[in-house]
């Protein structure tokens, strides 16, 4: 590949289809079951694979700024731009496009802004985390919303009493917090969640699933609550299943609040405004 790429220079070439070199060494790999180290040139995971924001945006505009090699050159798929928490807009955007979404500047802000949430807590952002990402903006820029979780604390372990604490602004930009125990986590939450916008409802469904792979993947819980006698559903989505459940729970009572017109609904009286 060094003669390859620098052939202007060197005056000599080879007759080598070089467009084998990735799919032979795979090849390779996978009869001698011995794995190709990530570092490995030209051929290894990692031989063309970009975190840094600079270089994301280096590579983007001009791709030779950081590949003197082309990747399709040696049969690689391409150039894979790695997000993480130093990636930058320009990434992310890219990532984006490529699967297919399109928004508007603002929008494009606020989704950036849930990116980099997300990049602190995981070592990769791949693109399923980015779909399950754009589902969970999608679904709250098309909910009514009256109060917005603000922080989730929760204490618990063996034992069988859980204590939760929940912080929701409210409206007006009202700040709420409560605190409540229950049997787990989960019941703690919805009762915190409960106390502090004033909105009782009956916990009846309760469904998680994972989203992504990988032990910080990403989680999305479904919960239906019952007020009379009508069910009400929420959606939520997190690395942390504790603060999915609570995104949820508030999810599923924005939507009870919008339906059954109790959007001046007053907290509590246990509950204290911050």
């Amino acid at each position: 590949m060094a003669i390859e790429t620098r052939k202007d220079h060197l005056n000599v070439a080879t007759n080598i289809d070089t467009t084998q070199i990735y799919p032979t060494s795979r090849l390779v790999s996978r009869i001698t079951g011995m794995s190709i180290q990530p570092n490995k040139s030209i051929v290894g995971e990692n031989a063309f694979r970009h975190a840094s924001g600079i270089h994301q945006d280096g590579v983007l505009k001009e791709r030779t700024t950081y590949e003197l090699m082309d990747p399709v050159s040696i049969g690689w798929p391409g150039t894979t731009l790695v997000l993480g928490k130093l990636s930058g807009r320009a990434g992310l955007r890219s990532r984006r496009e490529a699967l297919g979404y399109a928004l508007a500047r603002e929008d494009m802000d606020q989704v950036f802004e849930e990116f980099k949430v997300l990049a602190d807590k995981k070592q990769e952002v791949t693109d399923r985390d980015l779909e399950a990402l754009m589902a969970e903006e999608k679904r709250v820029a098309s909910e009514p919303i009256t109060y917005i979780l603000d922080h989730v604390q929760f204490s618990g372990g063996d034992h069988d009493i859980a204590t939760a604490t929940v912080r929701v602004i409210g409206p007006g930009q009202e700040v709420y917090s409560d605190a409540a125990t229950g049997n787990g986590p989960v019941d703690a939450i919805c009762k915190a969640v409960q106390r502090a916008t004033g909105v009782p409802a009956e916990l009846v469904d309760f469904n998680v699933q994972s989203v992504t792979e990988g032990q910080d993947s990403i989680g999305e819980v479904v919960i239906r609550v019952e007020q009379d006698g009508k069910i009400f559903m929420g959606r939520g989505a997190d690395t942390d299943v504790i603060v999915a459940s609570a995104k949820a729970y508030l999810s599923a009572v924005n939507r009870l609040i919008a339906q059954e017109g109790l959007a001046n609904v007053v907290p509590a009286p246990l509950t204290t405004p911050d």
